[in-house]
């Protein structure tokens, strides 16, 4: 991974995406570190607000992050029934489980991050998403989140994994061994909704992933985000579930119209 800040501006560029890049003009650096598994860097944006970099590549900016928290989100919520006992692997910025506890059927958020720095970055600059961390219904497990599966069959009604990309510690997030924790770790009727790269750029490292779900599971589904400072602009996620009745492209309930009004990308059309 290679993203540098040369004449005011952070450009990233990846070998997951060759050929092309993205770059912001830079504000202000926040913070630049070096956690026990990949550098980390905060800066605050002329355009995007306080973005996060991780191993050179964008995580998160302040400006459109809510497009990509809400799909990977409210798709696998939205589509079980009551779901009590949810499950967010990485997702350290704490955006997902801002999403996870806005349904007041949620009794239980479990966040598994291996990387403490990113929580604690994030605490400090991301505000708006690690609000998510004072509510009482969380427990966050600073550990490897396939362990932490292994330690809880049958114990979730839905699992999202917020993954970086398939380079360095979450290569193995993208592989079958994982999703086969995940279905141990799933109830019955459970689901689940992992990050699933960019159909413009990595059909190679999607078909082979959406074949194995289906050895898996027998329900398995693709959806898809637009959001502009990812690659191409677009993000998909893999939707996976125990039950061959559960329907992704039919939600199960909606959201009530103070949660409606609160969102700014999910609803139940684009579902």
């Amino acid at each position: 991974m290679d993203g540098k800040i040369v004449d005011g501006w952070f450009r990233e560029k990846a070998v997951l995406w060759p050929g092309q890049g993205l770059s912001l003009q830079v504000d202000e650096v926040l913070y630049t570190g070096r956690s026990k598994f990949q550098d980390v860097l905060v800066f605050r944006s002329v355009s995007h607000g306080v973005v996060l970099v991780l191993d050179g590549v964008i995580q998160v900016t302040e400006r459109d992050e809510f497009s990509y928290q809400e799909m990977i989100t409210h798709v696998a919520m939205f589509t079980h029934e009551n779901p009590k006992r949810v499950l967010v692997v990485g997702g350290g910025d704490g955006g997902v489980l801002r999403e996870v506890l806005r349904h007041s059927t949620v009794e239980e958020a479990y966040l598994c991050e291996i990387d403490e720095d990113v929580i604690s970055v994030s605490k400090k600059y991301l505000p708006s998403m690690s609000c998510s961390y004072d509510d009482p219904r969380v427990a966050v497990k600073i550990m490897d989140g396939a362990e932490f599966m292994l330690q809880h069959r049958e114990y979730f009604d839905v699992i999202i994994t917020d993954s970086s990309d398939p380079v360095g510690p979450a290569d193995v997030l993208f592989k079958p061994p994982y999703f086969e924790k995940m279905n141990d770790a799933l109830r019955e009727g459970g689901v689940l909704c992992s990050q699933g790269e960019c159909v413009w750029l990595h059909l190679e490292l999607i078909k082979p992933m959406l074949t194995a779900c289906r050895n898996i599971f027998p329900q398995v589904d693709y959806a898809y985000t637009t959001i502009p400072t990812y690659p191409s602009g677009q993000i998909g996620f893999v939707l996976c579930a125990k039950s061959a009745q559960t329907q992704f492209r039919s939600p199960a309930r909606t959201p009530s119209d103070e949660m409606q009004a609160a969102l700014r990308y999910y609803n139940p059309r684009i579902h």
